[in-house]
């Protein structure tokens, strides 16, 4: 998996940027502990496969 950015992430998810980071707010203790921090638009390939996992996107659309 690789690095990818939140506006990507909300494309797999079928939600808007704005309402993603809405949602990631939900978690950012346990994103924090990934390496992402709440301004950042890039996630790495562990926290991608955090928000993947939380949110039912499927790893394989991005």
């Amino acid at each position: 998996m690789k690095s990818k950015l939140k506006v990507e992430l909300a494309r797999a998810a079928g939600v808007s940027p704005r309402t993603f980071c809405r949602w990631l707010s939900n978690h950012k203790e346990e994103l924090a502990k990934l390496g992402v921090s709440p301004r950042a638009h890039i996630v790495p390939p562990i926290a991608v496969k955090y928000i993947c996992e939380e949110y039912g996107i499927d790893p394989d659309e991005l």
